[in-house]
């Protein structure tokens, strides 16, 4: 039986809207929306789903119907997105630097920076608001906020304090002015001891949870990155990233397009063993390494940018976060232990 197109409650509030491809396989609209919908669970959709909140083309759907190329998909519910209730929460946050015009945050891995589906609290912009009553909004509406690292990323992020702060710092990020340099521990020998990775960047078409390089230029948005070793231990190595752009998840894709991605990045499969042996005892030392550190080994470093008070050019730094320290240990010994 077709699915008729009904009124819908004007009291309903849309928090996603997607447009299926033209050359859309048939697929079940929960498994659809959990590839374009981060921290979803197939549970949570279909639940959505039974209490009749996914609508295609204007029509109540169940959790079975068959996105087609062309379908316009919906979720709507009755409250208003969470990412728009900004709650202040008492979180401690590691404040590395702060004047009248910026604060400089050294985020902990794990840690959201700002709230969205399936992370409406404990996020670090719950914890900006409860420690600063007046920050200026984006154009997203996100407080403070000049740019953003991935949750299980750590490192350094700047956040205005007031409305000229953040003009002046967020032209220096469009612009490409700032420097921003990554530490990551990736898959592999990387044989180059420096290099330089371009390839435009834009959303996966097959999942859309992930971002991928296209070579020929035709798709995405430009993106480079330049790397450099800064030790091997046979199967990972260490390696400083630059940032020339600062595309969604720039470093991870970049590094897996050349065959080297990095260490325990889920998304992008580094939770496998790629390289070595799948022997026992090389499998248990891997497999301790992903418990010390679960989550993707990249750390936010360094971060320089020109003051938008004094006008000078001002650099911070960070060290590595337990968990990434102790990964290399573990790593440094492994190898030294294999050459004996």
């Amino acid at each position: 039986m077709k699915n008729e197109p009904i009124a819908i409650d004007e009291n309903l509030h849309e928090h996603f809207n997607f447009k299926a491809d033209k050359g859309q396989d048939p697929l079940r609209v929960d498994k659809f929306l959990m590839n374009r919908i981060e921290n979803s669970t197939r549970s949570k959709i279909q639940q959505a789903a039974k209490s009749g909140s996914i609508f295609v083309n204007g029509s109540i759907v169940k959790s079975n119907y068959k996105v087609k190329g062309g379908d316009n998909i919906r979720v709507l519910f009755t409250h208003p997105p969470h990412e728009n209730l900004l709650i202040p929460e008492n979180i401690p946050i590691d404040i590395e630097y702060e004047d009248d015009f910026l604060i400089i945050i050294n985020k902990p891995p794990g840690m959201v920076v700002h709230p969205g589906h399936g992370n409406y609290s404990g996020t670090m912009i719950n914890a900006l608001l409860y420690k600063f009553e007046k920050l200026p909004v984006n154009n997203n509406h996100r407080p403070g906020l000049v740019h953003r690292i991935d949750k299980d990323t750590s490192g350094l992020l700047v956040i205005a304090k007031s409305e000229s702060s953040m003009t002046f710092l967020a032209k220096q990020f469009y612009d490409k002015s700032t420097t921003r340099e990554y530490f990551a521990l990736v898959w592999g020998n990387v044989e180059k001891d420096t290099g330089e990775i371009e390839g435009n960047i834009g959303r996966n078409p097959k999942n859309r949870l992930q971002m991928k390089v296209f070579p020929e230029n035709d798709n995405g948005k430009t993106a480079i990155t330049h790397y450099k070793v800064l030790k091997r231990y046979g199967y990972v190595t260490l390696v400083s990233c630059r940032l020339e752009t600062g595309r969604t998840h720039q470093i991870r894709v970049h590094m897996k397009y050349i065959g080297h991605t990095i260490f325990n990045d889920e998304r992008y499969g580094g939770n496998q063993i790629l390289k070595g042996t799948n022997f026992t005892k090389y499998k248990q030392f891997v497999d301790n390494c992903f418990k010390i550190m679960p989550r993707q080994a990249l750390h936010a470093k360094t971060l320089g940018f020109i003051h938008p008070k004094s006008n000078d050019y001002v650099s911070f730094d960070s060290e590595l976060p337990e968990d990434f320290k102790s990964v290399i240990t573990k790593w440094d010994n492994y190898s030294k232990n294999s050459q004996n």
